[in-house]
């Protein structure tokens, strides 16, 4: 049935060109019977028809693979629906430890306050059977005995259940990772020195994780001071300049919203705060190059490399501080 349906296809495709081929072979059949209908005076006066050029054979569309609408259609459900973007954050927020752990006090507490409740209705029972308030004779003593053993049963669900909320409470979560900042949109300027930051802070990162770490014979590259100076210079930095990119993003909306005869300015004072964008990077990229030196250079026992590690965080916190006065 489906190769049937192909082939029909095919003929009636086939058609369809052949009469697109003699679409110019109607056009001047066409003429030439208006010619016709044309009085003698104005024939004379009008100029002849001249025979339209043979149009190019258009090419039917090609239908796109099955797997690259679904890749299309999975990209855009993923980035531009907000319905799927909420689900996404809202099952991100339910998955956290720390709302996991919050569940779990809830639920614990509500089980003892359960067993608590057990335990004291069985106790009171026990208490009225034994007393001989319901008047049973010999039954009383058996209820009194039932309740009892209830509410010790109960009783002691509930000192677990408490047993578990105390440790729930003092349990201390792990420090969670620290999630990159979300970096600007495709279209900013600002988009590749931060991408270009991200790989920076990657990069710097096992680098002074590596500085950090005794060497094979036992001694440690450079100090643990200017280990923690360069980490904290670089932060600083990284800050800053995150900051100056914001600035970028709010002056690209406002020449979006501006008009035309404004926005000539503002793509100045863009094109302006991008170039210091640029020399922020570069200085970043001077320690991260300054601490690869080390890193190659500590098994050998020089010294020069580490000095141009200070140096290059000295030349970046300098950087740091013009930038966030910038900022």
């Amino acid at each position: 049935m489906g190769q049937g349906r192909r082939k029909d296809f095919g003929e009636f495709t086939a058609k369809l060109e052949k009469h697109i081929e003699k679409l110019p072979d109607y056009a001047q059949r066409a003429q030439e019977k208006l010619q016709r209908y044309i009085p003698p005076s104005e024939q004379g006066s009008s100029r002849p028809a001249q025979p339209a050029p043979p149009r190019p054979r258009p090419q039917m569309p090609q239908m796109p693979a099955m797997p690259k609408i679904s890749q299309q259609l999975t990209s855009m459900a993923a980035g531009q629906i907000p319905v799927v973007a909420d689900a996404k954050a809202k099952w991100a927020r339910w998955n956290e430890p720390a709302a996991k752990l919050e569940r779990r006090k809830r639920r614990t507490s509500r089980a003892l306050t359960f067993w608590i409740l057990l335990t004291f209705l069985c106790g009171l029972f026990a208490v009225v059977a034994g007393t001989g308030l319901l008047k049973d004779g010999q039954a009383d003593v058996l209820q009194a005995i039932a309740g009892g053993a209830f509410a010790v049963i109960f009783g002691t669900f509930g000192v677990k259940s408490g047993l578990r909320l105390r440790t729930l409470n003092r349990t201390v979560l792990p420090a969670a990772p620290a999630t990159p900042p979300p970096l600007p949109p495709a279209r900013s300027v600002a988009r590749e020195p931060m991408e270009r930051l991200a790989e920076s802070e990657a990069s710097l990162a096992e680098l002074l994780r590596q500085l950090s770490q005794p060497t094979s014979l036992g001694t440690m590259p450079v100090s643990e001071i200017a280990v923690a100076d360069a980490r904290t210079t670089a932060a600083e930095a990284a800050q800053a300049l995150r900051g100056l990119a914001g600035r970028i993003q709010a002056i690209e909306r406002g020449r979006d919203a501006a008009p035309e005869r404004e926005r000539g300015a503002l793509d100045a004072a863009i094109k302006q705060l991008r170039d210091q964008l640029d020399d922020g990077l570069d200085g970043y990229g001077g320690l991260v190059a300054a601490a690869g030196h080390t890193v190659a250079a500590s098994s050998d026992g020089m010294t020069s490399s580490k000095e141009s590690l200070s140096d290059a965080t000295d030349k970046l916190a300098g950087l740091a501080m013009a930038l966030r006065e910038l900022s």
